[in-house]
């Protein structure tokens, strides 16, 4: 700091009528007029504004007392920036008043005025601030609306809100992506939560395009993390069968189990969102009766009903992939993945929804029922796609199963009967067409 201004931070006092050569006066269009005992060589030194009008080539310097007195207009609301701001003229001296700014909303009222009135050391200190703090929501919106029409002296504070390169994107993604395919300590489980809702923020389109598109490249890894999170589930259903009749019951596979559920159930959303979900459904094909001999192997404790409702989350993904055309299966899978899993929710929902009356989670009943909405809507478009005389086998056992109310078939049943009575003089036109065809 230099003698010099080390001399005049002890002398010059804003507001000290007795050393005040010249009165700064704060003008509003509301009629406001506040008078500020000021000294010139703090004012001159310090702002380009005050330089230019107290300088002898200002026009108005030979009218009497103008030298005296200079008007700062400004609005009602940027009134106490310019207060703070023709303080701290008196104070930065070497551009440091870390403390002095009461927050980032404050901070970005007076960087406004001190680049209004060419202020740099104020500038620069108000950068400084606001670069390095964080931001409310409502903070950044204001910073984004006001801090890019500053030019350059401003840029550092935009560095955190600029677009971010692709590779970068593309390697926090692939990383994020192992770490919540992984099996890392319960300790570690709201961090993992975390990092499996942030990749599908990052794959969804809202009103803004999704941040990464994914290539080739990223599909192979994310399959290849897909393949080791199926292994280690698999190892689970073994030691399961290796184990007693009642091993589900136990504590610890319970919680290996579930863990292994939920996971399955929020990769099903990332490879829906990259369109490659038709390696899981082959695996949970290939899986499916041994799962639901687990499952069936339980008690219905509440843990025990839980997991098998996960287990029903990951397959009404998997049957709406092949309902729906996402992921195409030949007529004899088709046919055994119904096979499996239609008398196992038929005889789980009923347990599932008893102990759910004793559930205080509102919106996990609701959950639940748009799941099972779309459950029963995957089994009737799959039913409807299969040859007639396997439907007709699949409606029997429908018919017949005390458990009639859900899924409720009726729609098939109804297509069913349609087509069956009309299928003969379908084919019959269909005869008549190839005849004619054939003798012209």
């Amino acid at each position: 700091m230099d003698p010099t201004d080390k001399e005049e931070k002890a002398i010059c006092v804003i507001g000290d009528q007795s050393t005040s050569d010249v009165v700064v006066r704060l003008r509003t269009q509301e009629g406001r007029d506040d008078w500020l005992y000021c000294h010139s060589a703090i004012l001159v030194k310090n702002c380009k504004y005050f330089a230019d009008r107290l300088s002898e080539n200002w026009p108005t310097c030979q009218i009497l007392g103008s030298r005296n007195c200079v008007d700062v207009n400004c609005q009602e609301s940027d009134f106490d920036y310019h207060v703070n701001l023709i303080r701290l003229l008196y104070i930065v001296v070497d551009g440091s008043v870390d403390d002095l700014w009461h927050g980032v909303r404050n901070a970005l009222g007076i960087l406004q005025v001190a680049v209004e009135l060419g202020c740099p050391k104020i500038v620069t200190a108000c950068v400084s601030y606001l670069e390095a703090m964080t931001w409310e929501e409502s903070e950044e919106e204001e910073i984004l609306k006001v801090v890019p029409r500053m030019g350059l002296q401003a840029e550092p504070i935009l560095a955190r809100v600029q677009p971010v390169n692709q590779l970068a994107i593309r390697n926090i993604f692939l990383s994020a992506v192992r770490f919540a395919t992984s099996s890392p300590p319960a300790t570690m489980k709201d961090l993992k939560s975390s990092a499996q809702e942030q990749l599908e923020y990052m794959l969804t389109e809202d009103d803004d395009a999704p941040l990464l598109i994914a290539d080739d490249n990223i599909k192979f890894e994310v399959k290849e993390c897909v393949k080791r999170l199926f292994s280690g589930f698999n190892n689970s259903l073994i030691h399961l069968f290796c184990g007693s009749t009642e091993s589900l019951s136990e504590a610890g596979n319970i919680l290996l189990f579930k863990s292994y559920l939920t996971d399955l159930s929020w990769v099903c959303q990332i490879l829906s969102k990259l369109e490659i979900m038709g390696d899981f459904v082959e695996c949970w094909f290939d899986a499916s009766e041994n799962i639901v001999k687990a499952l069936e192997q339980g008690s219905s404790t509440n843990e025990v009903v839980e997991v098998k409702l996960r287990a029903i989350e990951v397959t009404s993904k998997v049957l709406e992939a092949i309902a729906y055309g996402t992921v195409i299966l030949p007529t004899a899978k088709r046919l055994q993945v119904l096979k499996v899993w239609l008398p196992f929710v038929r005889v789980t929902k009923p347990i599932i929804d008893s102990s759910m009356m004793e559930c205080e989670n509102a919106v996990l009943l609701k959950m639940d029922g748009e799941m099972w909405q779309s459950l029963e809507s995957s089994f009737v478009s799959i039913i409807l796609a299969l040859p007639s005389g396997d439907q007709a086998e699949l409606l029997t056992q429908w018919l017949e199963n005390e458990h009639i109310r859900y899924p409720d078939l009726t729609e098939a049943f109804e297509v069913w009967c349609y087509r069956s009575k009309v299928a003969r003089r379908r084919l019959s036109l269909l005869e008549d067409d190839h005849v004619m065809t054939q003798s012209g």
